[in-house]
């Protein structure tokens, strides 16, 4: 058995290596925010699908990655970038997508210009809708954040209102099958729901 596969079958049993030990890697949250945006000046948002923001769900701090990448894998959701958030309003067209804030914190925008702020820090994750506009107004200088998409969605950068084409694309990407935190008995199959 190659390391890929050995990781990914501890990944389906909740656990991952770190820093020489195991690490359970199921996520446990407090407090789940839930809110839908509506359209905001040129941003589509997603008025049928909220926002979901699990707080504290997994443990945050350095070369936390790896948990929240293998978390997102098992959980149907393949991780595609480890990076930040753009200091820009944009949105996505091609696909729903999951942050995971490892380390730092920052204050995000969602919404577009002058809608939602929303406070992060290392251990929330969040799941955006497609359509959903996003800007770091700020973030600690360690702010790391992994995303991911369901299978055959990526992302796409849009800076300007939607056309058609990218409308119609945003209203008619397929439902995820699970949800990328707590698998397919989570928030997101209770939460969205086809218009």
């Amino acid at each position: 058995m190659n390391r890929r596969d050995f990781n990914a079958l501890l990944a389906g049993l909740g656990l991952t290596f770190g820093e020489g030990r195991i690490h359970h890697a199921r996520a446990t949250t407090s407090r789940v925010d839930v809110f839908t945006l509506r359209a905001n000046d040129w941003v589509p948002n997603n008025p049928d699908l909220p926002v979901i923001v699990y707080r504290n769900a997994l443990e945050a701090g350095p070369d936390r990655e790896a948990v929240y990448e293998d978390l997102f894998a098992h959980n149907g959701w393949p991780p595609q970038w480890r990076n930040g958030v753009y200091p820009f309003h944009h949105y996505h067209s091609l696909g729903h997508e999951v942050l995971g804030f490892s380390n730092g914190s920052a204050r995000l925008m969602l919404g577009g210009p002058k809608a939602r702020t929303v406070e992060v820090r290392g251990g929330d994750i969040a799941v955006l809708p497609a359509g959903t506009g996003h800007c770091n107004l700020g973030s600690d200088e360690d702010f790391t954040v992994i995303g991911a998409y369901p299978p055959n969605q990526s992302f796409d950068i849009l800076r300007a209102a939607p056309t058609a084409e990218q409308r119609a694309r945003i209203h008619g990407l397929p439902f995820p099958k699970t949800d990328p935190v707590q698998g397919a008995a989570g928030v997101l199959a209770r939460e969205w729901h086809p218009s």
